[in-house]
């Protein structure tokens, strides 16, 4: 356990300078970003080290996994972040332990979520996650609303019961026009979430960057950089 401690410790630490010259660069104070270290395929014993570590977001993106490893963490100072597409019949799980969830895409998914968050009696941050592959209307290959759908859904999580509209999230495109353009496409993110805070002004979450690009990601002006491998190491292979 000490070893895997000190390595995470010392992977933490890489990952938290880079965070801290990324915001130089780009003329930023580092307490504008927060880093969601993304958990996923890893054991409740880290997201535990973690938590001794300091760190206080992680990220999850299936709901089989997280449910249990969220239950087993219940006693620790953690906010819970699920990025992973969402199907309506694993909500009401999701809704048990998430406090943002990061991956709304579609308006049956924001009445599912609605739904049970008023039965929970809670009250759960949605972002928008925003497909930069697709076309203004379309989807892209990896969920996610074209950039036309945004103010629609927008306007339909705004005025759920039980939701909160905190922002956008989105994933750098592997297709179209973003494609290896990871630094044009989270400036693209920022130029949609300012036109969202026109008519949702506390809709200020920008979720974007990962292990690869988090230094782009945090120059275009993201809030959230969601980090896993570079925290946790190379992932094992899921079966």
């Amino acid at each position: 356990m000490t070893d895997r401690r000190d390595e995470l410790a010392a992977n933490l630490a890489k990952v938290e300078r880079r965070i801290a010259d990324a915001c130089a660069a780009a003329g930023r104070a580092r307490d504008e970003v927060t880093l969601i270290v993304v958990t996923k395929t890893y054991p409740a014993s880290d997201v535990r080290i973690l938590a001794e570590l300091g760190v206080r977001h992680v990220a999850e993106n299936r709901d089989q996994d997280a449910a249990p490893k969220a239950e087993a963490c219940s006693d620790l100072p953690l906010t819970w972040h699920f990025v992973g597409q969402l199907q309506t019949n694993k909500v009401r799980s999701v809704v048990g332990y998430a406090d943002f969830v990061q991956s709304v895409d579609r308006s049956r998914l924001v009445s599912a979520l609605s739904k049970e968050a008023v039965r929970a009696g809670r009250e759960l941050g949605c972002l928008l996650q925003v497909a930069l592959d697709a076309d203004e209307s379309g989807r892209g290959e990896r969920g996610g609303i074209g950039p036309g759908g945004i103010g629609e859904l927008a306007d339909l999580v705004a005025g759920a019961p039980g939701l909160r509209l905190d922002g956008l999230m989105t994933v750098a495109p592997l297709t179209g026009e973003y494609a290896g353009r990871e630094q044009a496409a989270f400036e693209r993110l920022m130029v949609l979430s300012t036109d969202l805070r026109r008519s949702h002004q506390a809709a200020t979450m920008v979720s974007a960057g990962m292990s690869t690009d988090l230094e782009q990601a945090v120059s275009a002006g993201a809030t959230h950089v969601r980090v896993g491998s570079a925290v946790l190491g190379v992932r094992p292979r899921l079966g």
